[in-house]
């Protein structure tokens, strides 16, 4: 729990955009852990294996009825802090990522943020390899024309 807590907390943050909610996932994800550690075989990494815990947890709440008529706007000023001291001041790329469509953020956040492989994500989300593949082209695509304007800023 201590080698995993703070980065499956940023990932259910992004993933569901409200701490307290955040910290249920965790919670239920290090939960389910524990209860099913005796299935685990190995065959995946322990971070992608409680990745996947920590995702469908994150589904879950987001199913819930309480879930669904809460407001639960995210602002980059409310993630919880990285592991990486991070100093920019432009949240435009932020912004962008957590306005994504569900799934292709989720795509994002597996990639980009938790650095997982497609097979890794294919596995994560129980999806084809050429599944992920898609939903990260299309992120991409749709980021690109997003931050077409401020990139060539830059």
């Amino acid at each position: 729990m201590e080698r995993w807590e703070k980065p499956m907390l940023h990932l259910c943050f992004a993933y569901l955009g409200d701490l307290a909610l955040s910290e249920d996932a965790v919670q239920e994800t290090f939960f389910r852990a524990w209860k099913g550690y005796a299935r685990f075989r190995g065959e995946a990494q322990e971070k992608t294996w409680l990745t996947r815990i920590a995702v469908n947890a994150c589904k879950d709440l987001m199913k819930s009825a309480w879930a669904r008529k809460t407001d639960r706007s995210v602002t980059p000023d409310a993630l919880p802090e990285g592991a990486v001291p991070f100093e920019a001041r432009d949240d435009t790329v932020t912004r962008a990522v957590l306005a994504l469509p569900p799934k292709m953020k989720e795509a994002v956040l597996l990639r980009w943020y938790q650095g997982l492989t497609l097979e890794e994500m294919a596995r994560v989300l129980r999806l084809p390899r050429s599944t992920v593949n898609y939903r990260l082209k299309k992120a991409k695509a749709l980021l690109r024309d997003e931050l077409e304007e401020w990139y060539d800023e830059e």
